[in-house]
């Protein structure tokens, strides 16, 4: 990976006004060593952390992906912490090509394994069903045995080739709190007038 990180200037001094330098990486890093998990290979650790999915439909069930996704946004609604396991800045489900291919894009703050280890226990503890049971090789064995949906999620890896990040480095609990004082010191100033 090429890592670049932009110089602040006056003419390229940040839209927000803060000292915080947005990166971009320019993949694949021919200097990138492998690093062995709990399953095999990690997927590198890049500027916007996390992974893409692409994954044929089984014929049919489209529908039943688009009911999962359903569920999971009810889910959240009802408990929005219900995905907090997963340290989450973004997470996208698309359906595309006539309902026969799926992409599953996610930017996370942990490492592959943990990632998958979180999201099976997720599933399993919720007792909802994944969707990736509508996706075409999904092993059947998903819920005991996170070594073989983490294949899966590896054989169906797209590789980025570049990303871009407003605020590397930073964890969506950073975010997260960094709003709450925002917040709070709003509310100070406010009672202040």
């Amino acid at each position: 990976m090429a890592t670049v990180t932009a110089e602040t200037t006056e003419l390229s001094r940040s839209a927000h006004g803060t000292s915080i330098k947005p990166g971009a990486g320019l993949y694949p890093d021919e200097n990138a060593k492998p690093v062995m998990g709990r399953y095999g290979s990690q997927f590198p650790k890049t500027v916007a952390n996390g992974f893409t999915i692409i994954a044929p439909i089984k014929p049919g069930k489209a529908n039943d992906v688009r009911a999962a996704g359903a569920r999971l946004a009810t889910a959240v609604l009802s408990d929005p912490y219900v995905l907090a396991p997963l340290a989450l800045h973004f997470l996208r489900w698309v359906i595309f090509d006539n309902d026969t291919r799926f992409a599953y894009i996610a930017w996370f703050d942990t490492d592959f394994d943990k990632y998958v280890e979180d999201a099976v226990m997720l599933f399993n503890k919720t007792g909802v069903t994944t969707l990736f049971e509508n996706l075409e090789g999904f092993p059947a064995d998903w819920r005991t045995n996170p070594a073989a949906f983490a294949k899966y999620a590896r054989d169906h890896q797209v590789e980025s080739f570049m990303e871009y990040v407003e605020y590397p480095d930073v964890t969506a609990v950073e975010v997260i709190k960094a709003l709450a004082m925002k917040r709070a010191f709003g509310e100070v100033l406010d009672q202040m007038q």
